[in-house]
């Protein structure tokens, strides 16, 4: 018989042979519920990308600064980030169905909301707070911990699969969004975000469970001898500062939180939502940036779903050097290549920055689970908070660097400059059974 721990196995109604979770079944149940968190991340990007094609119509209708503007962003990125570490401890303690649904219904709240908005400070409740809580409560965080649960083998690609769906909803919406806001309005963009993210919630209460034995099987790729964890106990918020208090004592968990933070600057920071602001200042239609930016997230997709295959096969250490390499030099050379139309260069610029967008995540997840265990998935949640920090630096920081200068041309860069620093981390990070054991002597065990 397969021990299972005492949150599986009913005290009036022991396990038989025939009701042992088994891997003997055509298509795995792990495939549909990734399948459901890919289009739970579809909804949460949605609103995320829109910021930067509704700066231009909300600077229009309310004369709000880009620094104001980049404000609301740079608060619904930290938040976006600060959220992760204490949602995968909440995933831990009640659920991640629960959890998702909450989170989809901050996200549907703060879109549908914003059509009130009459002046800035409500710009930061709902840009900021509200979606940046609620697309928080998701993200990378619940893709690191769907593939941790419910695969135990393709782990990276599922990672990578579960990633592009950030790329994928921006891929869908960004069009859509930058196309209303020029024809219908802001406010009707707003809304369609708001009904995709509430359609999306009966697909996750329906499909979604916290772990395989729910439905009867192991992980997808177990061996029949694999028992899963036990039990989390504690709440969640103190398992999330432990969390921190205990990846803060090594240094590989400093490298990775740096050079992601950096990833975080330079994709969602300042491409994310000052590249078309930018493009617009040199004569180039919002609607055709957009679409250049969604493009982004065509070979984002492809990618990150490469990213994944290679980080099962390769050092995820050597995929991120190279991965913050090729990227510098993007930066470095957009200054030259926006123009008011779209040419050779720029598309090339479009196709290798998409590429590149978020396949930094794989072999960053997998850094975290060779170097911190079973605590990977609250380290990661912490390492993408920093991702997001770097994000929401940059995007201010961005916006005043445009209103100082008139250019964002500093600001790529900077940006550029970031990502040889990212490299470098990059290589320095310690993984392996040494760096687990290393780790797991430094503090007891954050379940007791």
């Amino acid at each position: 018989m397969l021990a299972y721990g005492s949150n599986f196995v009913q005290e009036s109604h022991p396990l038989t042979l025939d009701a042992r979770p088994t891997t003997r079944r055509r298509f795995h149940p792990a495939w549909a519920v990734a399948a459901v968190a890919f289009v739970a991340l579809i909804g949460a990007a949605g609103f995320r990308a829109a910021p930067g094609a509704l700066m231009v119509p909300l600077h229009d209708e309310f004369g709000w600064s880009t620094s104001v503007m980049s404000l609301a962003v740079s608060i619904n990125l930290l938040l976006f980030g600060l959220t992760a570490p204490f949602a995968a401890a909440l995933m831990d303690k009640f659920g991640i169905r629960q959890v998702v649904v909450v989170a989809l219904s901050l996200v549907a709240l703060g879109a549908g909301g914003s059509v009130l908005m009459t002046a800035s400070w409500q710009l930061l409740v709902f840009w900021g707070v509200l979606i940046g809580l609620g697309t928080g409560s998701m993200a990378l965080v619940l893709a690191a911990t769907i593939a941790n649960r419910w695969f135990h083998a393709r782990r990276g690609l599922v990672m990578g699969i579960l990633t592009a769906g950030s790329a994928t909803g921006q891929l869908i919406f960004l069009p859509v969004v930058a196309h209303l806001a020029d024809s219908a309005g802001w406010r009707q963009a707003s809304l369609v975000v708001a009904v995709a993210a509430l359609a999306v919630v009966p697909l996750v209460w329906f499909v979604v469970r916290d772990h395989p034995h729910e439905r009867g099987v192991l992980p997808y790729g177990a061996p029949a001898d694999h028992v899963p964890p036990a039990p989390v106990t504690g709440g969640a918020a103190r398992r999330a500062i432990e969390g921190l208090t205990y990846a803060s004592k090594h240094w590989s968990f400093w490298a990775l939180a740096i050079a992601f933070a950096i990833c975080g600057a330079t994709t969602n920071g300042l491409i994310g939502i000052h590249f078309i602001p930018s493009a617009h200042d040199h004569g180039m239609s919002s609607t055709t940036a957009a679409g250049l930016l969604a493009a982004v997230g065509v070979f984002d997709i492809i990618g990150t779903i490469a990213s994944g295959w290679l980080t099962d096969k390769f050092d995820p250490r050597m995929l991120l050097v190279l991965y913050y390499l090729f990227r510098g030099l993007g930066l470095l050379l957009l200054p030259q290549l926006l123009a008011d139309s779209v040419h050779p260069s720029m598309i090339l610029f479009i196709v290798i920055y998409g590429l590149d967008w978020v396949a930094t995540v794989p072999p960053t997840v997998a850094l975290c689970r060779e170097a911190f265990g079973d605590r990977g998935t609250i380290v990661f949640g912490w390492v993408f908070a920093s991702h997001q920090i770097g994000a929401a630096v940059a995007a201010l920081g961005a916006g005043v660097i445009r209103d100082t200068f008139g250019t964002y041309t500093y600001a790529w860069w900077a940006g550029g400059a970031l990502c040889a620093i990212a490299a470098v981390l990059s290589v320095m990070v310690g993984t392996g059974p040494e760096s687990s054991a290393r780790a797991e002597a430094a503090l007891p065990a954050l379940e007791k």
